[in-house]
Order: C-alpha cells, then sequence, then structure tokens
C-alpha cells in the first residue's frame, strides 16, 4: 500500500478529487493560495474544463497565474475572482464536479489574514448547493494559527448537518502528530 497518498491531509483531498473529476469538467478551487490546487484542478479538467479560483488577496490571484502560465495551463477555462469565497454562488453555476478548500493563511503571506467562518460557512453552504451528484468537496483545515481552531470546529459541525442520505462524510486527521495538526473533511454527494 502506498501510504504517501495520505501521508498528507492535502495528498488525500488531491487523490480524492482525482478518483472524481474528469476531463471537460467544473470545479472551483475556494482559496487560491500560490495556485497549486487551481494547478492540480486545472490539469484534472483539461481544455475542455473549467476551473473558478477564489482568493481576497491579490498576491494569491498573481500567484496563481504564474504558476499556471509557468506550467502551459493558463490558457484553460480559469476564472479568477479577486472575491471572498463567501460570494461564490454570484459566480458560478450548479453542476460543479469538486470543491477544494484549503484554509489558514496564505503560505509566505500575511498571516494576519486569514480565512474565517463568517465567510467559509456561507461557501460550504454554496458548495453544497452548486455539487452535482457524485461530486466532492475537500476542506483542509488548520487549527494551529489563532483563529483557526473555531474556524475548524465550525466545519467539522457544519459537515456533520450534511443529509446523511445524500452525503457520504469522511475525516483524516493523524491523532498522534504533535499540536494542533492539519486535517481533512471531505463530503461526498450521493444523490
Amino acid at each position: 500500500m502506498d501510504t504517501s497518498v495520505c501521508s498528507r491531509p492535502l495528498n488525500c483531498a488531491q487523490a480524492w478529487i482525482a478518483g472524481i473529476v474528469r476531463k471537460g469538467d467544473r470545479v472551483v478551487d475556494a482559496t487560491a493560495g500560490n495556485g497549486h490546487d487551481t494547478l492540480f484542478l486545472a490539469h484534472l479538467v483539461g481544455e475542455e474544463g473549467s476551473v473558478d479560483v477564489f482568493d481576497i488577496q491579490q498576491e494569491a490571484l498573481t500567484a496563481t497565474e504564474k504558476r499556471l502560465r509557468e506550467a502551459g495551463c493558463l490558457y484553460r477555462g480559469v476564472h479568477f475572482h479577486a472575491e471572498s469565497h463567501a460570494r461564490m454562488r454570484e459566480f458560478v453555476a450548479p453542476g460543479i464536479r469538486a470543491a477544494m478548500f484549503n484554509l489558514g493563511y496564505l503560505p509566505g503571506g500575511d498571516k494576519s489574514v486569514v480565512t474565517c467562518m463568517e465567510d467559509t460557512l456561507p461557501a460550504l453552504e454554496a458548495t453544497r448547493d452548486l455539487l452535482e451528484p457524485g461530486g466532492v468537496l475537500t476542506v483542509v483545515c488548520y487549527p494551529g494559527h489563532e483563529g483557526g481552531d473555531t474556524e475548524a470546529s465550525c466545519v467539522s459541525e457544519w459537515m456533520k448537518t450534511l443529509d446523511p442520505h445524500e452525503w457520504r462524510v469522511a475525516e483524516l486527521s493523524h491523532w498522534n502528530a504533535p499540536g494542533k495538526a492539519p486535517f481533512l473533511l471531505a463530503g461526498f454527494r450521493l444523490r
């Protein structure tokens, strides 16, 4: 068994999404960060698909655009939104196949600018409504920074409210990790 696939929450999120998303699908990167997830999603959906990517920091969108350009993927259907993911419903039509959230702060950026439950919960509710049956929602939570534990707890509680007849929810956490380690929550929409 290849244990590296789920050695980190983000690796596992990508593995689960890669098993579901196909060429031509529409997907969302709810937190651009430095563009790693956007590039990953752009490769999965190909030229026929689209990726809507959100971030409130222009620095994150610029880094993401640069990463895509360097990989030769900028021409693909990537739509940049310099907006909070809380406004996702305004920019994304129903029928997405996947949405990735990588919460916290921009690595290498201003650590005082973080995602927060006031924006993340409305974004999760929008994703719930926009995701098509057979789709997946992944959220990597970072409880180790200031406010991160509150946001992670709220996301966990929200995931528990998903209708078990329509959703399967999974968690990947490393119980023996020191401190407050990141963890993954995923919702798989059944119908």
